[in-house]
């Protein structure tokens, strides 16, 4: 099979979907790669370790989406990539499809089958695509957060830790999984009040058990929400529902009862947003201000860490690419149901439920789309 992994091209987003190591792994099965001329750059990965690892540098995107049969990228292909996808092709990328009709529609239009490494799930659970940049993406978020808040950016003027004598930000994370885990840690190293929501009890126990009194956990009922959030110098929100749009768990009307300068970073961007006035921003431009509270909404918060980031998601991808390399998609999926679960697009029809019911497109199952 010939992989191509072009370079990334929306906004700030310095990482690449294969790093040479990758290259290399999927040259010594038989397979071809190539790179689209510094499309590593940004990660720090020159065109010579590319070349050192068997791949072969291509000038253009066009001559990488028209010579491959599996793209590899990063984040969801913007609209002049979208054009260049055809019949047959595989793609296999970050998607996030239910809040983006647009995308749906062009991919829809492509023919091309598309594999969403969002909804790929894992043997023991969870979201093995995904974890990676979640882990980053928390750890980040308390840093960007510490950040909004200072007065210069529009917050409030508060230090995470405080000093001795001044008490020390409240933080509230909602959502306990893999995001809200590393964004209060992260937020309680800093010496941050934490706080922690989550509707599941079990999850709850989990974090009680293992971080003890590292940071507080509460239960995500929507009167506890908004009377932590009353309190709170930065809510981080953290929920993931795969697949689908995220929920909306702070209204507009409701920023009222905030603090003035609070910041609201929303993890869940990437799905919609978890504030019901989020919008999706970029690094060159990552805060605004909505009725006195900043939002920080940056839709690609890995991308800050590019290096960091892309060897963590190449680590996760690469078996399952060469998997996809090695077989076909079709039996790839046939034979791992996991990765099967990643199917979002084929052949014109929308393979994913959960998408399907967000944006009101009629959907097929996976195993249709196999068999067709």
């Amino acid at each position: 099979m010939k992989i191509g992994c072009p370079t990334e091209i929306k906004p700030q987003e310095f990482r690449v979907g294969l790093t040479p190591n990758a290259a290399q792994e999927a040259v010594s099965h038989g397979h071809e790669v190539i790179v689209q001329k510094g499309a590593g750059v940004g990660a720090g990965f020159d065109d010579a370790a590319y070349e050192a690892a068997g791949a072969t540098i291509i000038a253009t995107a066009e001559e990488i989406f028209a010579a491959a049969d599996m793209i590899v990228k990063v984040k969801e292909p913007q609209a002049g990539e979208r054009k260049m996808l055809r019949e047959g092709q595989l793609l296999f990328t970050y998607l996030h499809l239910a809040p983006d009709p647009e995308q749906t529609k062009d991919l829809l239009a492509s023919g091309s089958t598309c594999i969403a490494y969002e909804t790929v799930t894992g043997r023991a659970g969870g979201l093995p695509l995904l974890a990676p940049m979640s882990e980053v993406a928390g750890r980040l978020a308390p840093q960007v957060g510490a950040w909004t808040l200072q007065k210069a950016n529009g917050g409030r003027g508060v230090l995470m830790g405080g000093v001795p004598g001044v008490g020390p930000a409240r933080v509230v994370v909602i959502g306990g999984g893999v995001v809200g885990t590393h964004a209060a840690r992260i937020a309680a190293g800093m010496g941050a009040d934490v706080t922690v929501l989550d509707r599941s009890l079990p999850r709850l126990r989990y974090l009680d058990d293992v971080f003890g009194t590292v940071f507080n956990t509460s239960y995500a009922s929507a009167g506890n929400t908004i009377d932590l959030a009353r309190e709170a110098d930065m809510i981080i929100g953290a929920v993931l529902i795969p697949g689908a749009a995220a929920p909306k768990l702070i209204s507009r009307a409701q920023l009222s009862e905030l603090k003035p300068g609070a910041a609201l970073v929303d993890v869940a961007i990437d799905q919609g947003g978890c504030f019901e006035t989020s919008k999706a921003t970029t690094h060159q431009d990552p805060v605004y201000e909505v009725d006195g509270i900043m939002h920080y909404c940056v839709a690609n918060m890995p991308g800050a860490v590019a290096r960091t980031s892309t060897i963590a998601l190449g680590n996760a991808t690469m078996p399952f690419m060469l998997a996809l390399a090695n077989k076909g998609w079709k039996q790839a999926c046939a034979d791992d149901p996991h990765l099967k679960a990643g199917l979002n697009v084929h052949a014109g029809k929308l393979t994913y439920a959960a998408v399907g019911e967000a944006l009101g497109i009629e959907s097929i199952s996976p195993d249709q789309a196999i068999s067709a």
